[in-house]
């Protein structure tokens, strides 16, 4: 399912006319092993060409990027997900508005998709009712999405595991837990890995692959 777009956001006050200093701008990203950070450094390395230089921090992922561009720490640029700032903005919390309005986007990347990968014995989202669910380490704009499709859905797990989403994968092999929410862009590292166990080197964990499938996310109510 096609979620919302990934963002380059800064802060107003801390992004306006840039002149070299003495410190670089810090652009805050997502874990060092992730696409967003891979982003950071890309885009460091274009600024520099023009005289502007980009320290690249890793990070928990769009909920804590946006906490720390609102910071006194020098983080003027962060990548965050688009519902994931929708989120705030509507949020009836004051301290949540406060932040989103001192942020403003300076370009959309691509777009983001949700994927589950659940027990074959779930046939829909409804089914993760009373289940066991991996949603993404806290901080992640992946918790925040996953707690807002639950929400959404009225839909109450049984338990919500706050792990990085390649636990939270093998968990769900295992037969550990029952699902796996992931929010990327295609093409997913994570899942490619999935394809790779198919090989026939990788007999062993046929049976695996065979007990686990990606369920559709189609609901009407999700797509708005």
């Amino acid at each position: 399912m096609q979620l919302a777009r990934l963002l380059f956001i800064a802060s107003v006050a801390g992004f306006g006319f840039y002149a070299p200093a003495a410190e670089p701008l810090g652009i805050v990203t997502g874990p060092k092993t992730g696409t967003y950070y891979a982003f950071g450094k890309d885009i460091s390395q274009v600024a520099k060409k023009v005289g502007v230089d980009l320290e690249v921090k890793s990070s928990e992922g769009s909920i804590d990027n946006i906490k720390r561009i609102n910071s006194s720490e020098n983080a003027a640029l962060g990548i965050v997900q688009s519902d994931v700032l929708g989120f705030l903005g509507r949020s009836k919390n004051p301290d949540s508005v406060r932040m989103a309005s001192k942020l403003r986007m300076v370009f959309p990347f691509y777009n983001e998709e949700v994927h589950v990968l659940a027990r074959k014995s779930i046939k829909s989202f409804a089914d993760l009712q009373d289940k066991k669910v991996a949603v993404g380490e806290d901080g992640s704009g992946n918790m925040l999405t996953s707690i807002n499709l639950f929400s959404m859905m009225n839909i109450t797990p049984a338990e919500t595991l706050k792990i990085p989403p390649a636990q939270g994968v093998a968990e769900v092999l295992k037969g550990e837990i029952d699902a796996a929410l992931f929010v990327g862009g295609k093409p997913v590292r994570l899942f490619k890995n999935l394809e790779e166990l198919s090989l026939p080197e990788n007999q062993k964990y046929a049976s695996m692959l065979q007990q686990v499938h990606f369920l559709p996310l189609d609901n009407p109510k999700m797509l708005e």
